[in-house]
Order: structure tokens, then C-alpha cells, then sequence
């Protein structure tokens, strides 16, 4: 499998995961506000690091307040620009680095693997955060594990 293959794939269960985890926290009686949080931040974190990617400024916000509908809106924003980046941009980007600055200011530069893999990675940390809550308060998260996309032909 080539790199392209792989960050393709990690791409489609990104995408599965994070609807998977709206769709969870839509079907509740009650909302989690905190887990909703921090799903608002996965997304735009995400979007975050395509403007990186793509040499722009920043246009959202670290934890932005983004109510579960923008979420879900937002999920597929992300899924739909990072597809078009691949396909603009990979696989001759990687290897080569992108210069940026953090949410602090800090001046950094990173290689375009490296980026995708935390994108990816701190999404998926993320969402272990949320199934965290969720079993906190007595609900049963979403079943998000790579594995399960897999098997489920989420991902290919």
C-alpha cells in the first residue's frame, strides 16, 4: 500500500468516525455539552491544519461554538476539502515541509506526512475523550474503532 493509500483511507475512517460520533450524540435526550465541545474542536482543528497545508490563514476559530448541526455540516466540509487537497497536492507534497504558526504564534515547520498523521491522531484522541464522557454519564458512545470501519466497509 502506498502512502497515498494509506492517508486516503485514514481520511474516509476520519470521516466515518466523526459522523459517527454527531450521530451518537444527536440520538441523546439530553445534550453533553462538553462532549459537543469537543467534537466542535476536532473538526476545526482539522480545518485548521488544511489551511496549514494550503499556505492560508487561519479562517476558524481553535474551539469554535459550533452548535451539533454546524458540527455534522462541518464533517463533511472537512472530508470534502481534505479529498480535494489529496488530489490536488499528494503525492508530491510529501516530503516537503510547510512552514506555519501555532494558535500561540510560535513559527513551526512541519512535513506534510507528519501533519497528516497528527491531524488524524488527534482526532481520533479526541473522540476517545468524548466516549469518555459519554460512559461518565451513563451513555454508550459511538463504536468508532478503525477495526469496525473496516469490517463495516466504511473504509476501503
Amino acid at each position: 500500500m502506498d502512502l497515498l493509500h494509506h492517508f486516503q483511507r485514514q481520511l474516509e475512517y476520519n470521516a466515518w468516525a466523526n459522523r459517527e460520533v454527531a450521530s451518537t450524540l444527536k440520538a441523546l435526550h439530553e445534550r453533553l455539552a462538553s462532549a459537543e465541545r469537543l467534537l466542535a474542536h476536532v473538526i476545526a482543528a482539522e480545518l485548521l491544519w488544511l489551511t496549514r497545508l494550503e499556505g492560508r490563514a487561519p479562517v476558524i476559530a481553535v474551539w469554535p461554538d459550533f452548535s451539533l448541526a454546524e458540527c455534522e455540516q462541518q464533517i463533511e466540509e472537512s472530508e470534502r476539502v481534505f479529498a480535494r487537497y489529496f488530489g490536488r497536492e499528494l503525492p508530491a507534497a510529501f516530503g516537503t515541509s510547510v512552514n506555519y504558526k501555532n494558535s500561540k504564534g510560535e513559527s513551526w515547520s512541519s512535513r506534510v506526512e507528519d501533519i497528516l498523521t497528527h491531524v488524524f491522531l488527534h482526532s481520533a484522541y479526541h473522540r476517545g475523550q468524548i466516549a469518555f464522557q459519554m460512559r461518565q454519564t451513563g451513555h454508550a458512545p459511538a463504536y468508532t474503532d478503525f477495526i469496525h470501519g473496516v469490517r463495516q466497509g466504511h473504509v476501503k
